[in-house]
This record gives C-alpha cells, structure tokens and sequence, in this order.
C-alpha cells in the first residue's frame, strides 16, 4: 500500500486551521463528519477527525472515533515507522485517555516529524518527542 496517495491528501490541507472564538472553521467541521463527533466546531480537539477524514478520502477506513487513541487497535502496528503511518501519541502522561495522532514524516534526533490536524491549532508539519510514541500503526491489507 501506498502511503503517498494519503500523504497528497494531508499535505493539500495544509494551513488550515481553526477559527478564532466565536466562528468556526467549516472544513474542519467537515473532517468530524463520519467520526462520533460529526456536527462539531473546530473547538473540540480534532486529530483524529482529520486523520478519519484524509483516509476516508483515500478510500480507506479509519476508526470513525475522535479519540486518538483509538487508532491504537486499528490496522497493523509496525515496529519500525514508515513515511505516511499513523502515529499515536501520549498527552499529559501514558496513563491518561488522552493523545494525539497524525501521520509520521521522519525522525529527526528525539523527535518525530508528524503531518497532522489540530497541531498547534492546523493541519501542519510539527516535532513532537519520541518519547511519546505510543504506536506506529498502518492500514491492515
């Protein structure tokens, strides 16, 4: 499977990002739809919802859940990352239901590159620590 044809996708997203109090941005709204929060305004954390959405577009399934660690137990996980997989992060400890998610770029020294939505507020490129890696996952063929 081809991880360019999502990465396009993501990548043509790129700067959009969520409105300032008092509106919100319709395109991500549209990222909610077909997950568990459809109908929601870009003030609801929405990682996933783009990460859903980019692979919908590509034709393949996602988990339909804005929870990013729901993306934990969807497809294969990988040991070593590939440009384009799911990568699941911790926030604010392992222990805790939350996280954030987006698709792997590179590694570069401690870090991860990830393309992702709702990084620092848009869909853009962003280094996070390796440390929070939780789990490299890739669509199941």
């Amino acid at each position: 499977m081809d991880s360019s044809v999502w990465l396009k996708i993501a990548s043509k997203e790129i700067g959009v990002r969520s409105f300032p109090r008092g509106s919100s941005n319709p395109r991500i709204t549209e990222y909610h739809q077909g997950t568990n929060i459809e109908g929601y305004d870009d003030k609801v954390a929405w990682c996933s919802s783009f990460a859903n959405w980019v692979l919908s577009q590509a034709g393949i399934k996602g988990t339909g859940s804005a929870l990013a660690k729901s993306w934990l137990e969807w497809g294969d996980g990988l040991v070593t990352p590939r440009p384009g997989c799911l990568t699941v992060l911790a926030r604010e400890g392992h222990d805790t239901w939350k996280g954030h998610v987006g698709f792997f770029i590179r590694k570069q020294e401690n870090q991860v590159v990830l393309l992702g939505g709702n990084q620092l507020d848009e869909v853009r490129e962003h280094n996070y620590p390796l440390a929070d890696v939780l789990a490299y996952r890739w669509p199941s063929l």
